[in-house]
């Protein structure tokens, strides 16, 4: 390894459960972890997973509890590193809007730095004191209304480039006005919840990020009206801001109160740490700072299983369309929490067998694929329904040929661009064309932890699934986790520091041109340079966690082998990045029976003691029900002839599914088994990522297959037509 160099970049994540921080030096290797968790650290605030969950689905988070993590952080950091190194900060947060009186800033000018934070911004600076957070959906009906009052979905996204959700920043400030109007005469200030961090570092009013502005349905994006291209400038509307705001004074008052925006796609700072931060912690005072700006599965696993494992197991087990040994197929809409367009005014969850509603599938087994694929189908569907408006650009297939040659899909020729397609049943795409997919998908998130899932999502785009290294090696110490395992980076905090490198270097301008070219050429140029000099060391995944040496499992060519890989399409190009997060509350189940009149009352959900044998299983398809599945006894077809919660009733003459769960039965309960790395590629390994599933065609059909019946379904469900 060469010599440490002296500046080091520190990257902060204002998290749900967590506010987290990550240290790398200027070759973007990690240096440091640090974190506080709000539940166990801070205890006296009362959250659990850093909420507060209130009647009238509201989803909440003290802000006083933000301020006290951050004094936290800042203490932990000074005593496990010296800050005088830190060269620039980038930070990210959640989604929430804090909300200040009409005298808000002047206390982070005039901080004292013999005191936290904490103590000199008390919640009393709030008009609001608990943040709304992007799991709440309690401003759901304003948010419809507001689309509604812009003529529609369509025109609203034409409008600001989204449409209504229940945590639309727009709908939670008409929902204020309208439900308190005491709060909304007392605020002066309302700041996103990264201006809010930056705030806390640079010791005044932070400006927004341009990104999170086009996410509050408040902001016109200059540049296009629709697809044609203007000279309009960006700029907050004024139109909608009177909607909000009910007349043309309070929209001037909550123009005021938004501020500037940063339309520079973060290419610079925003200012430097504070007074407060270079004499309490030692920081430097040039350092700069910038802003970057799932429930349903813990339901099922609850109402269907007893672990992780076991519904694990049940997604890998279930054949693609939930039919076990039927001819049917089965399609499961889980919309628990108010969803985008179009089914944002649809909640419940809905259930078909061969196109018939149903209360429950006969076969229990199937719930937990059936919920996965419905997720899955839903992101691949309107990815190709974006491609086929043209609204993603031209370079979105560039990874995938398009040329009218022979498919690998099941020999068939692809039509020339332009060329009508055949019948897809209305639908704007062909499902079976593999082109408009994602040449790969970078993944993350704890759901991306189970190999079923993850060879799932494969399967249903056709294409390699990638995961950070950091998080495969975490993922050992801690299968089923959305935070990070102790000494492991998080996401969004590694980004934050990577964009701070990348900023300090654009500043600093050397001869040699270091950062003077875009965020990911210049990450890509100093992790092959970090590459060279350590003569193809991957990247450390960890810093000093407990009990843990730094990982090189996920180097190249490294972790188990794949029996049912299909390589050439993992190289770098077009890719879409996949976020699937999973906010465990505790008392979901309580609450669906009490709203949506389904209770199971299921005794014997099952348990890893009925579904697994040692390894995990692949997803059976047409063409690998048969072969030999990793560690477990191959089958001759799926079987339905046990079709009960009660697994220890399987027939000793089952089947399929059912000899496999019987051959089973007597094994002990097991962990869940996370993923690893596959065989990858320099190019990937350079980049810190690892394959963990690669895609079977087969199974990719039998999707194709289905999607215009899934998009049938959930058409009528769109329409109340069931």
């Amino acid at each position: 390894m060469p010599p440490k160099t002296a500046t080091l970049f520190l990257g902060l994540e204002l998290a749900t459960d967590q506010l987290r921080a990550s240290i790398v030096d200027e070759n973007l290797e990690l240096v440091g972890v640090e974190a506080v968790d709000f539940d166990s650290e801070l205890p006296e605030f009362q959250t659990q997973g850093g909420i507060f969950t209130t009647p009238g689905e509201a989803y909440t988070t003290p802000v006083e509890m933000w301020v006290k993590a951050f004094d936290v952080l800042m203490e932990k950091l000074s005593k496990s590193h010296d800050l005088t190194k830190i060269g620039a900060i980038g930070g990210a947060a959640q989604q929430a809007l804090v909300w200040w009186k009409t005298t808000p800033i002047s206390p982070l000018q005039n901080l004292d730095p013999r005191l936290p934070i904490h103590p000199q911004v008390p919640s009393q600076s709030f008009s609001l004191p608990n943040a709304a957070i992007a799991q709440d959906t309690s401003a759901h009906t304003h948010a419809l209304s507001l689309e509604a009052a812009l003529g529609g979905p369509e025109h609203m996204a034409d409008r600001v480039g989204i449409c209504a959700h229940a945590s639309l920043i727009a709908a939670q400030l008409l929902r204020v006005r309208e439900a308190w109007p005491d709060i909304w005469q007392r605020t002066g200030r309302v700041q996103m919840a990264s201006a809010f961090l930056a705030s806390l570092v640079i010791g005044g009013w932070a400006i927004t990020g341009e990104s999170e502005a086009c996410a509050t349905g408040l902001w016109t994006h200059g540049g296009t009206s629709g697809s044609t291209a203007s000279n309009i400038q960006s700029h907050w509307d004024e139109n909608i801001l009177e909607i909000v705001g009910g007349n043309r004074d309070e929209a001037e008052r909550m123009w005021n109160w938004l501020g500037d925006v940063d339309t520079s796609g973060g290419r610079k700072k925003i200012g430097n740490v504070s007074r407060y931060l270079v004499d309490r912690y030692g920081f430097d005072p040039g350092t700069t700072f910038l802003v970057n700006a799932d429930v349903p599965r813990a339901l099922v696993r609850d109402m269907y299983t007893k672990s992780w494992s076991a519904f694990d197991r049940l997604v890998a087990i279930v054949p693609p369309g939930g039919s076990i040994g039927l001819d049917d197929k089965l399609f499961s809409y889980w919309l628990l929490q108010s969803d985008s367009y179009p089914v944002g005014h649809v909640k419940g969850i809905f259930r078909f067998e061969t196109g018939v509603k149903v209360n429950e599938f006969r076969d229990l087994r199937a719930n937990p694929r059936c919920l996965i694929e419905s997720q899955v189908l839903s992101f691949r569907v309107r990815w190709s329904r974006m491609v086929a408006s043209g609204v993603l650009g031209p370079n979105t297939t560039r990874n995938r040929t398009t040329t009218a040659t022979a498919s690998p899909i099941s020999g068939q020729a692809k039509r020339p661009a332009g060329a009508p397609s055949p019948n897809n049943m209305g639908l704007p795409f062909d499902p079976y064309d593999y082109v408009p997919l994602p040449g790969r998908i970078i993944a993350t998130g704890a759901a991306t932890n189970f190999p079923s899932i993850a060879n799932l999502v494969g399967d249903i785009f056709n294409t390699p699934v990638l995961v950070p290294t950091t998080q495969i090696d975490a993922a050992q110490v801690a299968p089923h986790r959305n935070a990070p395992a102790t000494g492991f980076p998080a996401r969004a905090a590694l980004g934050g520091a990577y964009v701070a490198r990348w900023v300090w270097g654009k500043e600093k301008g050397t001869s040699a041109g270091t950062g003077r070219g875009g965020f990911e050429e210049e990450v890509r140029r100093l992790m092959s340079k970090r590459w060279t000099a350590t003569g193809g060391t991957p990247l450390r995944t960890n810093a000093n966690a407990p009990g843990v040496a730094s990982k090189v499992g996920s180097a190249t060519n490294s972790g188990a082998s794949t029996p049912y890989g299909h390589g050439g399409r993992s190289g770098l190009g077009a890719n879409v990045l996949v976020e699937v997060d999973e906010e465990d509350i505790d008392d979901i189940d309580v609450r669906l029976n009490a709203t949506s009149g389904f209770g199971l009352g299921i005794g014997g959900a099952f348990n890893e003691n009925d579904l697994t044998g040692n390894g995990r299983l692949r997803t059976f398809t047409s063409s690998s029900v048969a072969s030999a599945l990793s560690g477990a006894t191959a089958v001759d077809s799926p079987s339905t002839a046990f079709t009960t919660p009660d697994v220890g009733s399987s027939s000793p003459g089952a089947s399929g599914i059912d000899a496999d769960i019987a051959a089973a039965a007597a094994a002990g309960p097991s962990a869940l088994t996370p993923v690893v790395a596959l065989p990858s590629t320099e190019a990937e390994t350079v980049m810190g990522l690892a394959k963990v599933a690669e895609p079977d065609v087969d199974a990719f059909m039998s999707y194709a297959a289905i999607v215009p019946e899934y998009c049938r379904l959930e058409g009528m469900l769109v329409k109340g037509l069931v």
